[in-house]
């Protein structure tokens, strides 16, 4: 079984900055794309950004130039980094990885359970 655990969600004001980081652990043997989603009241669930264990990232085009996801894979954690928060990054974030326990099954999907991002205007 594997966790995710996210941290650094906060009420923050119209331009300010946040640092999202999610732990993954449990039985691990690799961890490939690593990514964060958010959800908004009333709206689907969307990528924010991805990033995949040989570095390559993927942003939504909201929040490209503002928001960096990076990612520690000898800690088996993902960064999401936010600068120029708007109130439209209101939302509940939330971490994905696409883990590996063993090499007899592939990669699952796993989620954590959110942390709430707010931004005031």
């Amino acid at each position: 079984q594997v966790q995710l655990v996210e941290s650094g969600g906060d009420l923050v004001q119209a331009g300010g900055s946040l640092r999202l980081s999610c732990a993954a652990s449990g039985s691990i043997f690799s961890i490939n794309r690593m990514g964060w989603y958010r959800q908004a009241p009333g709206k689907q669930r969307e990528l924010v950004a991805t990033i995949r264990s040989g570095g390559p990232t993927n942003y939504a085009d909201s929040v490209k130039g503002r928001f960096t996801i990076s990612r520690d894979n000898a800690k088996n954690t993902v960064y999401l980094q936010m600068n120029s928060l708007k109130p439209e990054d209101t939302a509940v974030y939330y971490c994905n990885a696409g883990v590996r326990e063993s090499l007899v099954v592939y990669y699952k999907d796993y989620w954590g359970q959110g942390t709430q991002v707010t931004v005031s205007s």
